[in-house]
């Protein structure tokens, strides 16, 4: 029988902010709104890429939409046009999460592609940034003082949805915008950019688009590193959509160990788009297959030292690729009981000490009195599971499956506890000790 047990002791690590989001809580104009299932699943971040449809719907977080007259003044607060951001961030804060700023545009697949062209003076865009900075966490232009952390600059550069201009014009603006970013505000952190990811170094048969993403980053790691085109890099941003929760492993694995090798162990890696990506996608990141995959991946991840900070992709409300909702509603989905979880998992504070005698993916948390265990069986025989807390008094058990959405279906006086984990299904186990 497999089994898995977890002791009281921590392991040292903290439960990382693995359940992290791209989009805040709310969507069309602010007419629908989640931020009561937010704060119930414990969101730490809400990127903010593609808020609000094509182009940032005219209006929100992209730098176009904040800072729409190029002609104008950047040192001018009335040159800016905060107000949708300023209640979208309003929104998001209140919920208990944390912006995570993507300074750039929305994918542009219009014609003329007119949002994605190259700032024409990087200098001046990256004042612009650095004011919309100051608007944010210092107060500037009637602003607030959030104290958003991270400050990502543009997002995949190498799809020319997202970029029309050349690799150095890229590797330009970041270098004087990362740079005017640190010096003036050194407490944040500062990255990007936001890679389309590493399928090429797993494909031999990839093609010379996916293999010019890995040339991306190696010049830019070069690039930054450079005494003459030295940048700050606090962080390192990608991208993965597959099924296979392996191949997410795998490349977390490439990317940090490419980091290392250059010479940037102090740069956190983040995965900040990721979701399930296959033949009927629309209808399996929402249903069980989708829940068991997301919470897969969140419990590996855990388990290795490659992620600093994951944002799923997308969990705006009524959004297509918005996978933590049913389309057109604001419903919760299966898969966002499965964000839920790992939020819940992460409530208690620090990894704790456990061994796991099976193939399922698992990570186990607590805070000196409870502890929990978050398991998922995603694409494996069912099997019965033996779940044991050294010392508990009692156990409850909940059940993510077609027809419990992380419901408890199992509460037990002991420390330990079978049940049966079926294909597809997560379960969250939490044992409270003795007094």
């Amino acid at each position: 029988m497999d089994s898995i047990t977890v002791w009281q002791q921590p392991s040292g690590r903290p439960i990382r902010p693995l359940n992290g989001v791209n989009g805040g809580p709310v969507t069309h104009n602010f007419q629908r709104d989640a931020s009561k299932l937010f704060t119930d699943a414990n969101i730490p971040y809400c990127r903010l890429h593609d808020i609000e449809g094509t182009l940032g719907g005219g209006k929100f977080v992209d730098v176009r939409n904040i800072f729409p007259l190029w002609e104008l003044d950047e040192n001018d607060a009335k040159s800016y046009d905060f107000t949708f951001t300023d209640e979208y961030l309003r929104r998001i804060h209140e919920s208990g999460a944390e912006a995570f700023y993507r300074l750039g545009e929305t994918i542009d697949h219009g014609y003329f592609k007119a949002h994605v062209r190259p700032p024409e003076d990087a200098e001046k865009w990256a004042r612009i940034c650095a004011n919309i900075v100051r608007h944010y966490n210092e107060g500037w232009a009637n602003g607030f003082h959030y104290g958003i952390k991270y400050w990502e600059i543009w997002n995949e550069p190498e799809n020319p949805p997202m970029w029309t201009g050349t690799q150095a014009e890229y590797f330009e603006l970041y270098r004087v915008t990362a740079n005017l970013l640190k010096s003036e505000f050194p407490e944040i952190r500062v990255g990007g950019y936001a890679s389309c990811g590493f399928y090429a170094a797993f494909d031999a048969n990839a093609d010379e688009f996916y293999r010019s993403f890995l040339t991306w980053f190696d010049d830019f790691l070069a690039y930054v590193k450079a005494p003459q085109t030295a940048s700050p890099l606090d962080f390192f941003s990608w991208h993965i959509y597959s099924s296979d929760p392996e191949q997410v492993l795998a490349h977390a694995r490439y990317c940090r160990e490419k980091l290392d090798a250059a010479g940037f162990a102090g740069t956190e890696a983040i995965l900040d788009e990721w979701n399930w990506a296959g033949n009927d996608m629309f209808t399996k990141m929402r249903n069980v297959t989708g829940a068991s995959f997301t919470a897969d991946v969140m419990c590996r991840l855990q388990q290795t030292d490659d992620v600093d900070v994951a944002c799923y992709y997308d969990a705006q409300p009524d959004q297509a690729y918005g996978g933590l909702f049913l389309r057109h509603t604001d419903t919760p989905s299966r898969t966002y009981y499965a964000v839920k979880a790992f939020g819940l998992l992460r409530s208690l504070g620090r990894e704790a000490k456990m061994r796991a005698d099976t193939d399922l993916a698992a990570t186990a948390s607590t805070d000196g009195i409870r502890r929990m265990a978050l398991v998922s069986n995603y694409e494996k025989n069912g099997r019965p599971l033996l779940l044991s807390f050294p010392g508990a008094s009692q156990i409850r058990l909940y059940l993510l499956d077609e027809r419990h959405d992380l419901s408890l279906i199992v509460e037990a006086s002991g420390d330990s506890v079978t049940a049966s984990i079926d294909k597809n299904t997560v379960l969250l186990a939490e044992a409270e000790d003795r007094n």
